[in-house]
């Protein structure tokens, strides 16, 4: 936890805020000097956190609103100061309940009148100050954050706004305090391999080439793979998703997704002559479906070990619907209902957690003690590397941070794997939605993704997490991947 110093320009916002550690004074030289007064005497640990009123250059602000700068700039230069930590503090302002807006904010030596806000807010920048970039230039290694009431824009003056400009500072000590007790050093390890793997590497370059082949738009019946920031930069390049085959416009090319789908699917899309269909099913996937093929032509009855509601589940289910039986947990086991004398075989979705699966197969094989199973294992190699990677790191963690989507089933069972190590995991999106309470006795992090997220977004993670103070980065590898899978034909 870090000591917190908070500053304000005037007495006023001081009295507003509910008490400041230093009043710098109005205008740029009180702000420079207070500058570097504090530069000389702060521990570069210590979160110091800018408070008081602005004016408003964006339209939409009125007096009252909160601000929290993610830039500094002023207006005798083309520097520029940036404060990462505004995207985390304004989510903590949120979970609060109260509305905040992030973006640049102006700092000028002198007031700024109505015509010449209009050209700042051109620029792009919320707000204007008179001390905010002047002060904080001296404090380039301390957590640094800058939060504005707006008392006046180019449409309403500064006396009424003043007010409830003031009135706004009080709420501002709560999110502040924790932010601090966030910041400090920290040791983040990285588990390795994390991030796409083979199967999802294929899936995206399958639908990008479909686009730069036959043009956009092309069709992806469901999620590609199971993240929201790949399905979104996909369909900025052309691509639309769709529920089911009825959905795809005539003449269209539609892409199956990599989890698989049943051969009622198949069949739709046969019947649809007008159509070019990609099939993007991830060969791993392929494989359990060939299984489940093979054993039903063999009169074997058959037990999925998954998720009955995941699409890669219903996909295999609809390969041998007479024949399959699912189970969740070892409590399924037991329920188990079969004719007798019929032999019977075990397959497993391929994104399970490896340890909790292998209590499974051990109750199948308790009941069943002649049951068949794959030759290889079912689950992917991908999702082995990335359970085991979590699984050598989580135990030496305060806080694992998984970075996915929660329908990702590879990446939920990472958050589980953790959990059962003993390391509290928490599953994000992404850097917005990190929470300052996980980080506040947190010093070691782990942090890992799923086999769909992109490594763009771990390091995301990784930079919101330095504006808190000094961080050590380490990874640790428990395995290499090297496995390519070839695209599909009509795009290869």
């Amino acid at each position: 936890m870090a000591d917190l110093s908070v500053l304000t320009p005037l007495r006023i916002e001081s009295f507003a805020f509910g008490g400041a550690d230093v009043v710098i004074g109005a205008g740029e030289n009180r702000a420079r000097r207070a500058g570097v007064e504090l530069a000389a005497k702060l521990d570069e640990l210590t979160a110091v956190a800018l408070v008081g009123v602005a004016g408003g250059l964006a339209p939409e602000l009125v007096p009252g609103d909160l601000v929290i700068a993610s830039e500094l700039r002023n207006t005798e230069s083309t520097a520029s100061i940036n404060l990462p930590a505004a995207a985390l503090l304004a989510a903590e302002f949120r979970r609060d309940h109260l509305a905040v807006h992030t973006g640049p904010l102006v700092t000028s030596p002198r007031y700024v009148s109505s015509g010449e806000r209009v050209g700042l807010a051109a620029s792009g920048a919320l707000a204007v100050d008179m001390e905010s970039a002047w002060v904080m230039d001296y404090l380039p290694r301390n957590p640094l954050v800058v939060v504005r009431s707006i008392s006046d824009t180019s449409t309403r003056g500064p006396m009424r706004g003043g007010i409830r400009a003031l009135g706004s500072l009080s709420s501002v000590r709560g999110p502040l305090q924790r932010w601090a007790r966030a910041c400090g050093k920290h040791e983040i390890v990285l588990a390795a391999p994390r991030s796409f793997c083979a199967g999802v590497e294929r899936a995206i370059e399958t639908v990008e080439r479909a686009i730069e082949l036959f043009g956009a738009p092309v069709f992806v019946r469901r999620q590609i793979v199971h993240n929201r920031h790949v399905v979104e930069g996909l369909e900025r390049k052309g691509a639309v998703f769709v529920q089911e085959i009825d959905d795809v416009p005539t003449g269209a090319v539609v892409v199956l997704a990599a989890h698989g789908v049943s051969p009622e699917v198949r069949l739709q899309c046969a019947q649809r002559s007008d159509l070019t269909v990609i099939d993007a099913t991830c060969p791993l996937v392929a494989k359990v479906h060939s299984e489940a093929r093979r054993y039903a032509v063999q009169h074997y009855e058959l037990v999925l070990i998954g998720h009955a509601e995941h699409e890669e589940v219903i996909g295999t289910v609809g390969e041998a619907p007479d024949h399959i039986q699912i189970v969740t947990d070892v409590g399924d086991v037991g329920r188990l209902d079969f004719e007798p004398g019929r032999p019977v075989a075990y397959l497993t979705q391929t994104t399970l957690a490896v340890d909790e699966t292998a209590v499974i197969v051990d109750a199948l094989r308790d009941r069943f003690p002649q049951i068949a199973s794959p030759v290889t294992s079912d689950i992917c190699y991908a999702t082995q590397n990335r359970q085991d990677a979590v699984r050598s790191i989580a135990h030496r963690c305060d806080l694992m941070l998984v970075v996915g989507s929660a329908n990702s089933s590879n990446t939920a069972r990472l958050v589980e794997v953790a959990q059962r190590e003993g390391c509290r995991a928490e599953l994000i999106e992404d850097a917005s939605q990190l929470q300052l309470s996980w980080l506040m006795d947190a010093r070691s992090i782990g942090l890992t993704a799923g086999a769909s997220v992109s490594d763009v977004l771990v390091q995301a993670v990784v930079d919101a997490l330095s504006s808190l103070g000094p961080i050590h980065v380490s990874e640790e590898r428990v395995a290499q991947e090297n496995m390519q899978f070839a695209l599909p034909a009509r795009v290869r």
